[in-house]
């Protein structure tokens, strides 16, 4: 168990913990946050996320990254951020490997299409889906549907991008649906900022997707390595490479580049994030959550750095006609079974059907979102052609 005594005292303490929502007697060997970490591990929707995939549907090849392998990156750097910062890392873990929970299949475009089809019954949102996975969708316990996660991991997984109200009155109708629902019965104060750690594991995020999707977009060949010498950090990464290691493989070289860039983001991190702490000098948790601003950042110059990077990416590999082209098909594929399920419930599994029988239109619309939503990218493919193509058995 971590040794709490080394903690900052702005760190999230898990002795203190705020509890869960349906109490149980906690472990003598993991503390709180442990237990919601191997929660998260040992979950259906955690094992479904090693087929879906981000910028790249599974059939395409099995070298590029999912969004489990995607998590397993992120909770790394949250961890090891988390200890260099003497925070609570099984907290920064959990809230890592939960952030992805609530993703559709085929990755943003599939979100897209789900919300527009669900434009009339209170939208759709990933990150509200995965406070909905963990709370009501995972139903293997005998006490409790969900994961009955500390109040501490519910808060990250919600707020760890800041806070989703101006204050403490602001209306919630505005707020995505799960939450809102949630938020009624268990007070996430969403008017504040998330734990430290939940701020770090969300620049954990950027620093990994941006490191995969070179790395990614190099194995597709949408770009070279020279093409991105020019670019911020990363050319200086490369242009160092090159002068270690003259005539290097492409691969070995791109790898190295990448690894570098990857450290460099690191550590800009952790020396920013140090800095704005002894500025704010924040004595506990509290003063973390009520600070005017994320006490966890990069440096202007990496940021800068980032949007330049974003936008290279945004136009070389997320807008390249190979991703587009198969963008289109995956929404289409959301698109037509939506509807046919919502006016046809009797063709969703048993269990399934039975919801959508007994709700109203909107908490039928609801059931059928959830049960697109926790497609992998395959079984959506499959399930488009048993429902559509008359030739394809049920």
């Amino acid at each position: 168990m971590m040794r709490v005594e080394h903690l900052q005292p702005f760190a999230i303490d898990p002795r203190k913990t705020r509890g869960r929502l349906i109490n149980e007697d906690e472990s003598n060997h993991r503390s709180p946050h442990q237990r919601d970490r191997d929660r998260i591990l040992h979950s259906a929707a955690f094992r479904k996320l090693k087929h879906k995939t981000q910028v790249f549907v599974a059939h395409e090849g099995d070298y590029y990254r999912t969004r489990l392998t995607h998590s397993l990156e992120v909770a790394q750097i949250a961890r090891s951020a988390a200890r260099a910062l003497r925070l609570n890392e099984d907290l920064a873990e959990a809230v890592a490997l939960a952030h992805d929970l609530g993703h559709t299949p085929f990755g943003h475009s599939g979100e897209t299409a789900l919300d527009q089809l669900m434009t009339d019954h209170d939208g759709f949102d990933h990150n509200a889906q995965a406070l909905r996975v963990v709370t009501k969708l995972e139903q293997r316990y005998a006490q409790f549907d969900g994961l009955n996660l500390t109040w501490e991991t519910l808060e990250g997984l919600v707020k760890h991008n800041g806070p989703l109200l101006g204050d403490a009155d602001a209306s919630r109708e505005a707020l995505p649906f799960a939450i809102r629902e949630y938020d009624f019965q268990n007070n996430l104060e969403l008017h504040t900022r998330a734990s430290l750690e939940a701020q770090i594991a969300a620049l954990a995020d950027d620093i990994a997707y941006n490191n995969h999707d070179f790395d990614d977009g190099l194995r597709a060949g949408f770009f070279e390595l020279d093409e991105i010498a020019e670019l911020p950090l990363i050319g200086e990464k490369i242009r160092t490479v090159d002068a270690l290691y003259p005539g290097l493989e492409q691969s070995r070289r791109a790898h190295e580049a990448l690894r570098r860039l990857f450290s460099a983001m690191v550590e800009d991190l952790l020396t920013e994030t140090t800095r704005r702490l002894a500025k704010a000098a924040p004595a506990t948790a509290e003063a973390v959550r009520e600070h005017d601003s994320a006490l966890a950042g990069f440096s202007d110059e990496v940021e800068a750095a980032f949007a330049d990077i974003r936008k290279f990416l945004f136009k070389r590999m997320y807008r390249h006609y190979r991703v587009n082209r198969m963008m289109a098909k995956a929404q289409r594929v959301i698109e037509e079974m939506f509807p046919r399920l919502l006016e046809q419930p009797d063709l969703l599994p048993h269990g399934w059907s039975d919801l959508a029988k007994a709700a109203n239109n909107t908490g039928r619309a609801r059931i059928v979102a959830d049960y697109i939503a926790g497609m992998t990218d395959n079984y959506a493919l499959d399930e488009y052609k048993r429902l559509i193509d008359p030739f394809e058995k049920a």
